[in-house]
């Protein structure tokens, strides 16, 4: 079998199983274990998935620049931004995490609403200037720039003054087994800081972004409160979250 064949086989195996084992995919091709291997490291450093011990998972769709990002799953993330909108209450401190769809919630809060909202988004801070009634509390730091987010030394000393009721967070991953995944080391950091300043977390889950894993653990699953997935939504990631104990809100659109 050709080198292409063999990663064509295995991206098949993922979209259809959520995974491959490099072992028994080396049994059933009759090849080594290491010409698995192999394949898979290749496949890595395109993008195309995301090694893991004894093999691979799918690799995150939302891991693209952010131009690209802000035209994946707009309908999508508009209806998930106004059902996490709909939970803040009046008087409530926010945070809201940085990317597109956090973005959209801070879009689609109410013009009057009465509340104080943290962010290490530049972007995020902006779309919230018409908000006449909210208080809007940047974090510094140095920007990320494929999040737009601020980052590091600066950024985790801002977080650590603030305590929130409510965090929606965004992540690139979310894996029954690895939990909430992400792309950056430092941005991961920020973000389970920012979690464990918070009451509460919620993730906003687009659904490409159910059952792939991303290279930097974030959190657990059993340490967020919610998740918020478009309606039409119906991934068995979801089912097993909600089995969990975790509150799933299917946004109504």
């Amino acid at each position: 079998m050709l080198t292409t064949e063999r990663k064509a086989l295995i991206l098949d195996t993922l979209g259809k199983e959520g995974r491959v084992v490099a072992k028994e995919f080396s049994h059933k091709l009759n090849l080594s274990e290491d010409t698995i291997r192999r394949d898979l490291r290749e496949l890595a450093s395109d993008g195309l998935l995301q090694r893991v011990h004894g093999g691979a998972l799918p690799a995150s769709k939302a891991l693209a620049d952010l131009s690209t990002r802000r035209k994946v799953s707009v309908a999508d993330k508009s209806a998930i931004a106004k059902a996490a909108a709909a939970m803040v209450k009046e008087g409530q401190i926010v945070f809201l995490d940085g990317g597109t769809t956090a973005v959209a919630v801070a879009r689609a809060l109410p013009l009057d609403l009465r509340a104080t909202v943290a962010t290490h988004s530049p972007d995020v801070a902006v779309a919230l200037l018409d908000h006449p009634d909210v208080e809007i509390e940047l974090i510094g730091g140095r920007i990320y720039k494929h999040s737009n987010v601020a980052v590091g030394a600066v950024a985790m000393d801002g977080i650590a003054q603030l305590r929130a009721d409510i965090y929606f967070m965004g992540v690139t991953g979310i894996h029954l087994d690895h939990g909430l995944t992400t792309g950056d080391r430092e941005e991961a950091a920020v973000k389970r800081a920012i979690s464990r300043q918070s009451a509460e977390t919620i993730i906003l889950a687009s659904s490409e972004k159910l059952g792939a894993v991303s290279a930097y653990h974030v959190v657990d699953l059993d340490q967020v409160e919610g998740v918020i997935v478009e309606k039409s939504c119906k991934s068995d990631v979801i089912s097993a979250i909600k089995k969990r104990g975790i509150s799933i809100v299917h946004a109504a659109g």
